[in-house]
């Protein structure tokens, strides 16, 4: 089987607003201005998107994973009705206090993604908004794009602080990351 590469997404700070105690709900669900149109955009240059996720929430008991299901099913039919796919989803529902193997800035999570649906992760786009995405993203080759979405200026540069390792690329929102991706650039 010949690996393919892919587009893989952070979900809250990329795709939605991230909330201060977690999204818990669809109503709680904000999308970002624009990353309905640029997953779109994606979908329309033949990419795979997949979500890479931690959901810790639901391992501290503050949502069940039945939530977090309809949570996504309805943000996958909202991607369709723009003319986008998420192709696949994969969670890390662990609180940070388990010690997991797939809670990034653990690779586990992309790994797990690369054997489920045969993704060569070092022709992959891992966008995300957080030093653990850009860390997850380096450990497995990915080409890493950080999004600086964060709600203010000093929240950015905190993140920005925790990296190991710098991205490969900065863009301002997953609208703005589109074009790096569809250059090319990285892989």
């Amino acid at each position: 089987m010949r690996l393919k590469p892919a587009v893989l997404l952070d979900r809250d700070g990329v795709i939605n607003r991230d909330g201060r105690d977690y999204v818990k709900s669809w109503e709680e669900f904000q999308f970002y201005p624009g990353a309905l149109s640029a997953i779109a955009q994606l979908t329309q240059a033949k990419l795979e998107i997949y979500v890479i996720t931690n959901q810790s929430g639901v391992g501290q008991g503050i949502m069940s994973r039945r939530r977090l299901q309809d949570i996504h099913t309805k943000m996958q039919l909202e991607i369709a009705r723009a003319g986008g796919r998420i192709l696949g989803i994969q969670v890390c529902p662990h609180s940070p206090d388990d010690g997991c193997r797939c809670r990034k800035p653990r690779p586990g999570l992309l790994l797990k993604a690369a054997a489920k649906w045969g993704l060569d992760l070092q022709r992959s786009y891992f966008v995300g908004d957080a030093a653990r995405d850009i860390q997850a993203g380096h450990a497995v080759g990915c080409t890493t794009i950080f999004l600086h979405t964060h709600s203010t200026d000093q929240l950015r540069q905190r993140q920005q602080q925790k990296m190991i390792v710098p991205p490969d690329f900065q863009a301002p929102d997953l609208a703005a990351a589109v074009p790096i991706i569809l250059s090319g650039q990285g892989t």
